[in-house]
């Protein structure tokens, strides 16, 4: 239906939204991870709608639900209003608090932290939780002098991140996206709807306009699945299992793109054959470290970075010093082609039809060859050889947390990789294309730091990437530094830390106790802890004088969480509404591929109440601790505050926070002297800066020299040299020769190590039983025949968007959804109560039936569940009586073994939290213990500033609304009003 011209409308229209008095200003959304460019608008100080910014490249003016209900952050009633201190002589998590002001907090914390500082920094543990400033708080850590710092990537998804920087130098998410505009074949593993929620609504919008197919590998049809041209219902923990079935499709078909591998991987490199030698495995090299290939036409070795040879991709042969070697592309052949990873054993192990398997393997490799296509555009490789076009297989691929948050996450991960890579659909037009600053050099050169002294900066970042055992972060016995054992043995790739492991291990003392935890944004005391009973449990654990074994918890947030409960300080934040942030490509990018991109927040409100941003608590507590980063030589701080610092702090030279608008007169977009006006030009700009890259540029940015080279001067990689992608990840072999007893350096510990390193640290990728799941087989536990994953619904946000009264009207209880056919089967309907029962606890929980759930698959949406008293709510809210929390069933821990030590239950490489490896079973509940969730929750008092009491608004507006009243031919018509 077209618009009404404007000369038809009737002269005695209402004016539906007075504009007198209001005020638009733009900013950041904060209401989940997508960063979201927004457009505000006040009236009489106060929010009165908000709408995407149609001109930020994220999101292109959409909006989701989630991010217009922002009004009803800003608005809750759970906001903290002060700082808090626990009561002397009150009990850890009874909520008795008393209001202080923030130079008595400060104080306190200051005297504790310079005590800590001075005489064992990593007795400090800070971790972070879904905040978007981790550049300044990893620098922050790195100053204190504490490796004991990470974020929340350790139990989110630092399997897929980890997966894809050994192998392509850049990954999926913030790292890397499809090529909308031009992919005709789009697979999404794994992914539920609130990841890159309007990004991918825009995104797969393009794909079906285009005529694009769209197919979801998912065991759940919601959401992006909703909408897939073809549904793939995936045992949960199996994503590793199909990729290699489709991998074994391609290269027993020979569809595969020979020239691509040889050109751009490390396909061709020839790797040492000496089974039970030292060197076995390892990338044949010469003296001076460069890898070798096997040239056909001089068959001889030859330094494989060379441009004009010709490498074998298959082939087994002779190195000059007598050695049997192959190139990587004939290992990962014969690791492929076995039977194990055939279509026939892949269904049984996925339960999806081996003729279905080969059906997709088919189309991927239609589509990848006789689909390709062409961008017509002069170009030049590393080597400088000229291109007048690219070639693009347009095949492109997604993966999430349903991918990583398995114990073989970062294996299944780099089985999505290899797919891509054998298809040559990386960095291509219509394939998978990086985000600069991204590819960087596979891995990343950075490695994380180790040694700590009193009163002594890091000599680096806490976290890195590891590429031998020289690298980890353990002790001369080989025990972990850090408190979360990230870089040991037990987790050697945790480039993310081991966040969910804090908690037990601080408690337990083990590697050491500790004596202060500051977390921000975390809740670690619930939904992100993965034994949330047992956490809670530990919080208040005291020792035999009476004292907590973690002694002093410090908790930064703006809301009332289960956290802040059990804190020990509370240090009130501000929302995203209220305050200055930067969106930093130091920290994670919101680039687009065709150019890199930051943002920034703005204050649009006032703060309420004494509230401070934790930008500026971080810039104030640096400066009283007399950190160097943060002080001037004389001891005086450096920054007035948060924009001082984020205008002048620089990494390297020309290299800030911010890249718009550097240099003393704005004019040098990304590396430039600092700019005193460059706030404002964020602001003045819609709060956000974009640098188009060429279309020379744009892709094959591993191998292009333009790009390659302004990618050099602007300070993304360290040289202009081309990124070789990793189908064999030789830092994983020194791992394993280290398991193996074989490597010269260091080894692990225990044989419990040493076993599992030699496992799991494999080159190429394999598929492996998730590892709870195959102790609880090998132990006799009762039969738990369901496999059970929860997900994130489209309009909340992990456990921040309870408190929002309009997303509450729209989701306030969570079911356990269960595939119907099956649930019949079981003599359940839709809507019992029932039983959920692990290894390691049970739940209460009610059943709902759907088609849309493979068969051996329960689930539930994340974060729903609450404790009565917590988040603003009021008595008898459904989150606290009807809601429930899928993470009392899990345990953080491996089951144990006679005489193992303690194993977390997470990937044996990175650490990734292994949330979906668990197994339950369901049964009905009597009649007598229905209508309500299991366990109870206690109620909890609120603390000073906070109510809960009954819920009174649940509809809010800056104005009273119009009354309209339009009859039926009105409205069909666009006819006169009435």
């Amino acid at each position: 239906m077209s618009a009404v011209p404007e000369s038809e409308i009737p002269a005695d229209v209402p004016e539906l939204e007075p504009r007198e008095g209001q005020q638009v200003r733009y900013t950041t959304c904060y209401m989940c991870a997508c960063r979201c460019g927004i457009k505000v608008t006040l009236e009489n100080g106060r929010v009165r709608f908000i709408q995407g910014n149609p001109d930020h490249p994220v999101n292109r003016g959409v909006l989701c639900a989630k991010g217009n209900a922002g009004i009803m952050k800003q608005y809750s009633r759970a906001k903290l209003r002060a700082p808090l201190r626990r009561k002397p002589g009150s009990e850890r998590g009874a909520g008795e608090f008393e209001e202080i002001s923030w130079e008595e907090a400060l104080d306190e914390l200051t005297e504790r932290l310079r005590r800590i500082r001075a005489e064992d920094p990593k007795k400090l543990a800070y971790f972070t939780g879904r905040d978007q400033m981790q550049a300044l708080t990893g620098l922050w850590a790195s100053q204190f002098g504490t490796i004991n710092w990470a974020a929340h990537g350790g139990f989110c998804s630092v399997n897929m991140a980890t997966a894809g920087l050994y192998t392509l130098g850049h990954a999926f998410w913030e790292f890397g996206d499809p090529d909308w505009e031009r992919t005709r074949y789009f697979v999404l593993w794994g992914t539920a709807e609130d990841h890159a929620s309007n990004p991918f609504k825009r995104g797969i919008d393009q794909v079906k306009r285009n005529g694009g197919r769209f197919v979801a590998v998912n065991p759940v049809r919601t959401g992006y699945q909703a909408v897939a041209d073809e549904w793939v219902p995936i045992r949960p923990g199996t994503d590793g299992m199909l990729a290699m079935a489709l991998g074994h499709c391609l290269l027993r078909d020979g569809q595969f793109d020979w020239a691509y591998l040889v050109r751009y991987t490390n396909a061709p490199q020839l790797v040492v054959q000496t089974p039970g030698e030292p060197g076995d495995g390892l990338i044949l090299r010469d003296e001076d470290g460069a890898p070798l290939v096997w040239d056909l036409e001089q068959e001889a070795c030859v330094d494989g970075r060379q441009a004009e040879i010709a490498p074998a991709l298959f082939g087994a042969y002779t190195a000059p010093d007598g050695r049997p070697v192959k190139t990587a592309m004939t290992l990962l052949a014969e690791r492929y082609l076995d039977a194990a990873y055939a279509p026939e054993r892949a269904a049984e192990v996925c339960g999806i039809p081996a003729a279905d398997i080969e059906r997709l393997a088919a189309e991927l490799a239609h589509v990848a060859f006789e689909e390709a296509i062409e961008v017509p555009c002069e170009w030049t490789d590393w080597a400088g050889r000229k291109h007048d076009r690219f070639i693009g297989r347009p095949v492109s691929m997604h993966a999430m947390r349903g991918v990583s948050a398995h114990s073989n996450g970062f294996q299944a991960a780099r089985a999505i990789h290899t797919l891509q890579l054998l298809l040559g659909s990386v960095e291509v037009p219509g394939g998978h294309r990086a985000k600069p600053p991204y590819p960087r050099p596979v891995p990343p050169p950075a490695r994380p730091a180790r040694e700590t002294a009193p009163d002594t900066p890091l000599g680096g970042s806490p976290l890195g990437f590891p590429v031998a055992p020289e690298d980890l972060v353990v002790d001369a016995a080989g025990e972990p530094l850090r408190i979360d054992k990230a870089f040991s043995w037990q987790a050697p790739l945790s480039a993310h830390g081991k966040m969910h492991t804090v908690i037990t291990n601080a408690v337990a003392g083990d590697p050491y106790p500790i004596d202060t935890l500051m977390l921000f944004m975390a809740n670690m005391a619930w939904n992100s802890a993965m034994n949330t009973a047992q956490i809670q449990e530990l919080l208040c654990a005291k020792d035999e004088q009476g004292a907590y074994r973690l002694p002093y918890l410090v908790v930064s947030d703006a809301f009332h969480s289960e956290t802040v409960q059990f804190a020990d300080l509370v240090l009130p934040d501000t929302t995203y509404l209220e305050r200055y942030d930067c969106i930093s490509m130091l920290d994670r990018p919101i680039s687009e591929p065709d150019g890199p991109a930051d943002a920034i927040r703005q204050p649009i409100l006032e703060p309420e109440g004494d509230v401070r941003p934790w930008q500026e608590v971080m810039i104030e507590l640096g400066a009283r601790l007399g950190l160097p980063a943060f002080t001037n030589d004389d001891g005086s701080p450096r920054y007035a505050g948060y924009n001082d610092f984020i205008v002048h702090y620089e990494r390297a030279p020309g290299i800030g926070f911010l890249a718009g608008w550097r240099g003393a007169d704005g004019d040098k977009p990304l590396r430039g002297e600092p700019n005193p006006q460059q706030w404002q030009r964020y602001i003045d700009n819609g709060a956000f800066f974009k640098y188009e890259l060429p279309l020379s540029q744009q892709f094959y940015k591993f191998a292009n020299k333009g790009y390659l080279e302004w990618a050099h001067e602007v300070g993304f990689i360290g040289a202009a040299e081309p990124i070789v992608m990793a189908l064999y990840a030789e830092p994983l072999q020194r791992f394993r020769l280290a398991g193996q007893g074989l490597y010269d350096g260091p080894a692990p510990p225990d044989a419990t190590d040493a076993e599992r390193i030699a496992a799991y640290c494999d080159p190429l990728p394999l598929f492996y039983q998730p590892l709870e799941e195959r102790r609880i087989e090998a132990d006799g536990h009762p039969a738990y025949p369901f496999h059970a994953v929860t997900q994130r619904p489209m309009t909340m946000y992990h456990a921040w968007d309870s408190q929002n009264a309009w997303l509450r009207q729209i989701l306030a209880q969570n079911h356990l959804y269960m595939n119907r056919a099956r649930g019949e089967a079981l003599g359940l309907a839709d809507g019992d109560w029932v039983w959920v029962e692990s290894h390691n606890g049970r739940i209460r929980a009610q059943l709902r039936l759907m088609e849309g759930t493979q068969a051996d698959t329960v689930w539930s949406w994340n974060g729903m569940g609450k404790q009565a008293g917590i988040w603003g709510l009021e008595p008898g809210a459904p989150e606290a009586t009807r809601g429930f929390l899928v993470n009392h069933l899990i345990d953080d821990r491996l089951p144990a073994r006679e005489g193992e030590k303690p194993l977390s239950n997470s990937d044996p490489v990175t650490g990734q939290a292994a949330w979906y490896d668990l197994r339950v079973r369901v049964y009905k509940a009597a009649p007598e213990e229905q209508g309500s969730a299991y366990p109870p929750s206690p109620t909890f008092r609120p603390p000073p500033g906070v109510e809960n009491g009954p819920l009174a608004l649940l509809r809010y507006a800056t104005h009273r609304a119009r009354e309209l009243r339009r009859s039926l031919r009105d409205t069909l018509t666009r006819g006169g009003w009435q």
